[in-house]
């Protein structure tokens, strides 16, 4: 287990995931046992959201639960959640998320991205509990990514760095919501596909399918060449929707993007978390910077 994965408590945590889709709640405990957990959807709860957020945490902690809750929120975001603006949450631009949900809930709030929750995840639950250097990626309506070096999450100076859907893949691409063209997020992820195809991306043709793969695939490659690491590990609606051909695809272009000789090794992987990643993500935020 590396640093960036490890867990310091022994009490459970209340966890909150916020995607761009849904937002899911939970007790975890320190083994990673989700105890409880609820879910609401986020287009049904458009203009009243954070006070939803509120009532379904309120709801699982009870009196007597948790006093600590941790947050993993869509980006991009200023240091330790101060304020966060999820790009598919447009309601939501310059947050303040932390204060809020401390004053209305009376818990220590910590937060952090939602792709960096799951790294984190990955490392102390997962697939990358033996090793001290990885990417950790989603792929699903939207794309994230955290970088673990030397065992180490890497922030960067307002605790964005890894955001690896905003790498350019396509020169002139598609407008991102980013503001930018030709991220991987404005080619490759849920919203686009749906967007260029008029269809879901679980309805994907095979040559989308593939193009999706190889240009995740190209990404992952390109920072495997710059940061040294051997290892991705994905997880995400699309990309696990897509199955084994969407591995192999993506790590025949990776590789093909990594020829130096510390890379040879290089291997995208499916999570190991399943479904709970990103809530367990979550609590080790909490747990994170409580023992820091």
């Amino acid at each position: 287990m590396t640093d960036a994965g490890a867990v310091h408590s022994t009490v459970p945590c209340l966890a909150l995931d916020i995607g761009g889709t849904k937002v899911d709640a939970a007790i975890v405990g320190r083994d990673g046992t989700v105890l409880i957990r609820d879910r609401l959807l986020v287009q049904e709860h458009r203009g009243h959201l954070f006070e939803s957020i509120v009532a379904l945490l309120a709801g699982l902690a009870g009196d007597e639960g948790p006093q600590v809750l941790g947050v993993g929120c869509a980006g991009p975001m200023t240091l330790h959640g101060e304020q966060v603006s999820p790009l598919n949450i447009p309601e939501w631009r310059g947050f303040s998320l932390r204060a809020r949900l401390h004053e209305a809930l009376g818990l220590d709030v910590f937060v952090d991205g939602d792709a960096r929750a799951l790294a984190l995840a990955e490392g102390a639950f997962g697939a990358a509990k033996d090793e001290r250097s990885y990417l950790s990626m989603v792929v699903s309506t939207g794309i994230g990514g955290a970088i673990v070096l030397d065992g180490h999450l890497l922030d960067g100076d307002l605790g964005n760095a890894g955001h690896v859907g905003h790498l350019n893949v396509v020169t002139n691409g598609r407008l991102c919501s980013c503001g930018s063209y030709g991220c991987l997020e404005a080619e490759t992820s849920g919203w686009a596909i749906e967007d260029m195809t008029g269809k879901p991306a679980y309805e994907a043709d095979h040559a989308t399918r593939q193009r999706c793969a190889e240009l995740v695939g190209r990404a992952v490659g390109t920072l495997a060449s710059v940061l040294d690491f051997n290892h991705c590990y994905v997880a995400g609606s699309v990309a696990l929707g897509y199955g084994h051909e969407f591995l192999a695809t993506a790590n025949k272009a990776a590789r093909a993007m990594a020829p130096m000789h510390y890379s040879t090794q290089l291997e995208i992987h499916e999570s190991g978390l399943g479904t709970d990643g990103p809530i367990l993500g979550a609590a080790l935020v909490g747990w994170r910077a409580t023992s820091s």
